[in-house]
């Protein structure tokens, strides 16, 4: 008896501890959800996912990616929906498939915070011309100009001496689309200043992912005569750096400094991704969230741009890029962008033999 009386207190005493202990932190509350790409992608999603990470790490935040299963609005919902579970404050999601999960998701979880990259919330339904768009306050949307960077590469692989030039897409989402309509209009501009004519080869893959089709596809570009291709594709960049490598020619990488990933790489049309997740996520925990807010990061905020440090031209130099720079902070002149034209082949190009690869 006296054995069960001592037993009866011990236990006691371990309840009584239980309960009265402040209850584990739970789960992870900076969340990022991946697009069809991955997190190693070395370009958009892994770029989103360093601002993640450089902003837990310095204020010692519990953070996590989820991989939806699938390319649908319901596996997407289904990852944000186990993010929340898992204890997610704020929630990344990189890409314009984000679009509609984001408009679902922020009325079914309003007291958690979203960053939408490359688009803004919308029912997705076409069918009056146009989406019903809303941002609530628990969202941010985040476009880009690409068509600016694109521009950029373009305009300074021209005059860097390339006139036989290519341009591979992954999906014909808008983002991809300004990229390469901006590249278009950067090569034709600096074909012009130079009195040249150029050739460009044009195709989108249909998908973010490194394939044999792509690889074949841009060696068969370079074989014929291509001098650099443009990769603007998440992993379809490493299709075509293995293509250049494989055929002693060039490439541009896309949405962050790819230039470690090949010597082909001749520089990268990039974004302000890392450095901008980072400082939203900064704002949300500084009570400064600019929720309801659709923004657009252009030249003009310096969100977009060439890594001149580690690009590998041969004449075009800093201060050809900063005057380029300047005059398209100052918008001196206007370009092409996913509105412009129904498909790259309808762009007004003077200078440009343009070849759309279907």
């Amino acid at each position: 008896m006296k054995k069960a009386f001592a037993l009866f207190l011990a236990l006691s005493v371990v309840l009584t501890m239980v309960s009265c202990a402040k209850p584990a932190p739970k789960g992870y509350e900076i969340a990022l959800i991946t697009d069809l790409g991955t997190i190693d992608d070395k370009s958009f999603n892994q770029g989103a996912w360093e601002g993640v990470v450089a902003y837990a790490k310095a204020n010692n935040k519990t953070h996590k990616y989820y991989q939806p299963t699938e390319q649908s609005n319901d596996a997407y919902l289904a990852q944000i929906a186990l993010a929340v579970e898992n204890g997610a404050k704020i929630i990344v999601t990189p890409g314009f498939l984000f679009e509609v999960p984001i408009y679902i998701a922020q009325d079914e979880f309003p007291n958690v915070s979203f960053i939408l990259l490359d688009g803004n919330p919308n029912d997705g339904d076409w069918s009056a011309g146009a989406p019903t768009f809303k941002t609530n306050k628990n969202v941010v949307g985040v476009t880009y100009a690409e068509h600016e960077s694109g521009y950029l590469a373009g305009y300074a692989a021209v005059k860097d001496g390339y006139t036989q030039l290519g341009f591979m897409g992954g999906m014909a989402v808008p983002a991809v689309v300004r990229f390469g309509y901006g590249f278009v209009q950067g090569i034709n501009d600096a074909a012009k200043d130079l009195g040249v004519d150029a050739k460009l080869m044009y195709h989108y893959t249909g998908g973010f992912d490194a394939t044999p089709e792509a690889q074949n596809l841009a060696a068969s570009w370079y074989n014929a005569g291509t001098e650099v291709i443009f990769a603007c594709g998440g992993a379809v960049g490493f299709s075509v750096f293995a293509a250049a490598e494989a055929a002693g020619k060039k490439s541009i990488g896309v949405d962050v400094d790819q230039s470690g990933e090949s010597e082909t790489i001749i520089t990268s049309s990039t974004k302000s991704l890392a450095p901008g997740v980072e400082l939203l996520i900064s704002q949300f925990y500084a009570g400064k969230f600019p929720g309801g807010e659709n923004l657009v990061l252009d030249a003009s905020n310096d969100s977009v741009g060439l890594p001149m440090e580690t690009s590998r031209f041969k004449t075009f130099s800093q201060a050809d890029y900063d005057a380029l720079y300047a005059k398209l902070k100052a918008k001196e002149f206007a370009i092409f962008t996913d509105a412009t034209a129904e498909n790259a082949a309808g762009l007004p190009v003077t200078n440009v033999q343009l070849t759309v690869v279907e």
